[in-house]
């Protein structure tokens, strides 16, 4: 990650186009459009509510992060998205059944005018969604082509001064890294232009378009879009910041803050075993094999690099961590995750602990968007760019540099302050916690 010095003010409008007008992205949108109103409140939001000590001793005072930073107001923000559904962002709400009617209302006249653009989409990759709001594309390039075009039409329609991406669609079918094409720009650009869709995902056209178009972009699906060595390449060449994957909004959250308390207090773990049941257009795609394969290999790298056998062989060395997503669909957005976790104490006697989290997905997820997209808008005015860490905290599998060995920060505590360092550093003030 590279950064330069002196953070540029959040002036003129915020642009954020979401790709995906689905259950998450019409939820951040309308929470935004009414919290703006007055009419409801962002409660989630790290970036509306945490606080964070500055300075020491004397000089200690606790600040919101837009006390410390200076970040894009929500009366600045300006919603563009794409989708395969041609349903306007009101019709979306509405069909999502996430929020109430009298939630939407107040700001339908806004919300109408979001109209999705066509989407960059390849069947292939989400056998399961139907759409015909779908850009005619011969090959990747042109994929690519289409989308730099929409971003800069946006810009300038709606007079934004800076421009974040953010994927909110659903999970594609898992793409593993293919060197040959993955490891160098050259390579990907070449792939694309030879319309290789096998290993050129629409996401990776998506993240290419934005990055060239100057904006930051967000993942916020387990897709290996960004996480590979040529796009952390384009990331660095155009100096932009980038971060994924996958919101972490409700199963994992838990993992990631209650597994550290087994750690901490040396408790052992013979087994862990969580199963999801939801209803919505992303369990449904998840409903297919090759998507569900996507999602697994995010949600089960959390515990691996929180309770580690290397560190205490005693307590971890061969427990059985098992993941599992079932659609179910009169749950609609409400999902819940069931979790039993199968540990054992003094002189190795076992005990049991179970926890049960009636979720909705997306209440969850809208106010991680919006840190996000804040904090990544943050970033590239601060000069960051290349994968930012310290977002870790709002992410299920964090990037990181796996050809190097680097493991990812999966243990909530230390993403949070990890989150709190950068945003000092970023203020001006001494990055003054450690990360044990």
């Amino acid at each position: 990650m590279g950064q330069k010095n002196e953070v540029k003010p959040a002036e003129g409008k915020l642009g954020i186009m979401v790709v995906g007008c689905g259950a998450v992205a019409t939820t951040f949108m309308t929470g935004v459009l009414m919290a703006r109103k007055g009419l409801a409140k962002p409660v989630g939001s790290m970036t509306q509510y945490d606080k964070i000590r500055v300075g020491r001793g004397a000089d200690k005072q606790y600040k919101k992060y837009g006390e410390i930073v200076s970040i894009a107001d929500l009366d600045d923000i300006v919603f563009g998205t794409w989708d395969v559904y041609p349903q306007n962002a009101y019709q979306a709400a509405m069909y999502a059944q996430v929020l109430k009617p009298q939630d939407i209302e107040p700001v339908r006249d806004e919300l109408e005018q979001i109209i999705p653009m066509k989407a960059a989409f390849d069947k292939n990759y989400a056998k399961r969604l139907d759409g015909d709001n779908v850009k005619d594309c011969k090959t990747r390039w042109e994929m690519v082509e289409q989308l730099r075009q929409d971003i800069r039409s946006f810009k300038e329609q709606n007079g934004c001064a800076r421009i974040v991406v953010l994927w909110a669609a659903s999970t594609e079918i898992y793409v593993p890294v293919y060197e040959p094409v993955h490891n160098r720009l050259s390579d990907l650009e070449a792939a694309m232009k030879a319309d290789d869709r096998r290993h050129v995902a629409p996401s990776m056209c998506y993240a290419y378009a934005a990055l060239k178009e100057g904006a930051p972009f967000v993942m916020g699906a387990p897709n290996t879009t960004v996480d590979i060595p040529a796009m952390w390449e384009l990331a660095e060449q155009t100096q932009m910041p980038i971060a994924g994957k996958d919101f972490k909004t409700g199963q994992t959250l838990v993992k990631s803050g209650f597994a550290p308390i087994i750690g901490t207090r040396c408790l052992g773990l013979d087994g862990w075993f969580s199963t999801n049941i939801l209803g919505n257009r992303d369990g449904l795609v998840l409903d297919e094999p090759e998507n569900f394969r996507t999602k697994e290999v995010s949600k089960l790298s959390t515990l691996e690099t929180i309770l580690k056998a290397d560190e205490q062989p005693d307590l971890y060395t061969d427990y059985y961590h098992k993941v599992r997503i079932n659609y179910y669909p009169p749950r609609n957005d409400n999902k819940e995750s069931w979790d039993n976790i199968d540990i054992f104490g003094w002189m190795g006697y076992p005990m049991q602990i179970k926890i049960n989290f009636l979720c909705r997905d997306s209440i969850l997820a809208a106010p991680v968007c919006l840190d996000l997209c804040l904090l990544i808008d943050l970033a590239a005015r601060a000069g960051r760019y290349g994968t930012q860490r310290f977002l870790s905290f709002f992410l299920k599998s964090p990037m990181h540099d796996y050809t190097v060995g680097e493991e990812a920060v999966n243990h909530l505590y230390r993403q949070h302050t990890m989150l709190k360092n950068a945003i000092r550093e970023m203020g001006g003030y001494e990055a003054d916690e450690e990360i044990d």
